[in-house]
């Protein structure tokens, strides 16, 4: 090993294993392998096997310095191999069987860096999800561990409150009768940076009548296992969720906004790596050369992201929604989208919308967002589908599904005013009435507006010099500096 490779910092990266986080926890192992960082990144052997799938035999060879290692999960094989696995069976697997494979994991890169193949570990790098397994194993090493949460900064101030919700007797919910009689309404005005939420707009696991509920137990351990003076790395910048901000910040002294990731990214040079991708899904780029064909501003863009599900009736009501508005539309229609079956829809339709729709079953998103030709977006609401399409300027329409979607939701249709709210009982008339809103209408031309006042402040903060660039200089320095 070369003196300079020897002189590196090695950071260990370790997502939680869907789609939606290593998408962020790659960008970021990406910015400091370009400030300098050997990093290995941690997946499981499913995704590492779907990546493989997707993108190609060759795609996660890596570069010397920058590479892929991988862990089992500890799950049963699963008959589809292609889809986003249960999220409480992976969050009873992060609390029960991830620790040893990844300490494994840990002895057999200290046994090659006393071999001197590569630099010693200096710190880890993990999920915010995954602090249930990686703050044991941060101890038996004396490893530093940095979080990175890769969600909004609001997402994590309520996460971080459910163990006092749960004391104050608030959750969990008295019977099931409390999910529709007002009470998810209650207004949460004793949180410091959340004025004017209510139940229904905290991160959705507390929405639970069961105290042993996997997913509210997961998160309260989590909110129990951040260190106060551990670094925080978030996704987000002061103009988004500077309350929120404020908040945290008297929390955690060490707390460092670099967003948006994408912006601060495409401002490093780092073109070598643009092979290493993320996508599980193989995307289909022929829907660029479709967006060619379209009108600057015209079509209307559809994704629900990785791991929403909808019945078939919800899917049938969107598709005649999207149809009946005659906007030309790009559908991003996942083969595991809809529950309980595959997705179907009628001659009629198809015939319908020939000419003016195309649905693929995954996409390069961020080129799709920044394409000329799309001029709004339909989102399940999930965080980098957020910061993605503020970085690009394209409104929203919003149908959150679970987990901090509804906290993203609300921000974005009663904060920032980029979004408008399609009803969870979705009806075809009301989306073809917010489609037609978004493309065409008065209150469509206002959110575009306020989108492109917020992109050009992303820009500003991710430029050199800019807060966020400034921030994960500082983060890097002190970090250096401490270990």
């Amino acid at each position: 090993m070369s003196t300079i490779a020897e002189r590196k910092p090695h950071a260990v990266f370790t997502p939680y294993p869907a789609q939606g986080h290593v998408n962020p926890l790659l960008k970021l192992a990406k910015l400091l392998h370009v400030r300098g960082f050997y990093i290995t990144f941690v997946h499981t052997h499913y995704n590492y096997k779907r990546l493989l799938k997707s993108r190609g035999p060759n795609a996660l060879h890596g570069l010397p310095d920058f590479r892929f290692e991988t862990i089992p999960d500890g799950l049963p094989p699963s008959d589809d191999d292609d889809v986003t696995q249960h999220i409480p069976s992976l969050c009873d697997a992060i609390r029960n069987n991830f620790l040893q494979p990844f300490c494994d994991l840990l002895h057999t890169l200290s046994r090659s860096a006393s071999e001197g193949l590569i630099p010693p570990v200096t710190c880890l790098v993990s999920d915010g999800c995954c602090l249930p397994f990686i703050s044991q194993a941060a101890q038996q090493f004396a490893l530093p561990n940095v979080t990175c949460w890769p969600a909004s900064a609001c997402s994590l101030l309520s996460i971080l409150n459910y163990p006092t919700l749960v004391e104050k007797g608030v959750i969990p919910l008295k019977d099931e009768s409390y999910l529709t009689n007002g009470y998810l309404d209650s207004k949460v005005d004793w949180i410091p940076g959340m004025q004017n939420f209510r139940l229904k707009d905290m991160v959705d696991f507390i929405r639970t009548t069961d105290p042993n509920d996997t997913m509210l137990q997961f998160f309260i351990e989590v909110a129990n296992r951040i260190e106060r003076n551990s670094p925080i790395l978030l996704n987000t910048f002061e103009r988004l969720e500077g309350d929120v901000l404020k908040a945290l910040s008297s929390m955690f002294p060490s707390l460092y906004t670099i967003g948006p990731f994408p912006l601060l990214l495409n401002q490093s040079p780092q073109n070598h790596l643009g092979s290493l991708g993320s996508n599980l899904w193989k995307e289909n780029t022929e829907c660029l050369d479709w967006l060619e064909s379209k009108e600057s501003g015209s079509v209307v863009y559809v994704n629900y992201g990785s791991t929403t599900v909808m019945s078939a009736e919800q899917l049938l009501e969107f598709a005649w929604g999207l149809a009946n508005s005659k906007k030309p539309f790009l559908w991003i229609i996942r083969p595991d989208l809809v529950s309980g079956g595959s997705v179907i829809l009628s001659s009629e339709f198809v015939n319908e919308t020939r000419d003016r729709s195309l649905i693929a079953s995954w996409c390069p998103q961020e080129e799709v967002l920044n394409h000329r030709s799309v001029g709004g977006f339909l989102t399940h609401c999930g965080w980098n589908s957020t910061t993605e399409s503020i970085c690009a300027g394209v409104p929203m329409l919003c149908w959150p599904f679970f987990a901090d979607q509804p906290t993203n939701c609300r921000y974005m249709c009663n904060e920032w005013e980029i979004g408008i709210e399609i009803d969870n009982n979705v009806k075809r008339e009301e989306v073809e009435k917010l489609v037609n809103e978004l493309m065409v209408g008065e209150k469509g031309e206002k959110m575009k507006e306020k989108i492109m006042e917020l992109k050009n402040k992303a820009e500003e903060v991710t430029r050199p010099g800019g807060c966020s660039s400034l921030n994960l200089d500082k983060f890097i320095k002190k970090l250096l500096k401490q270990y």
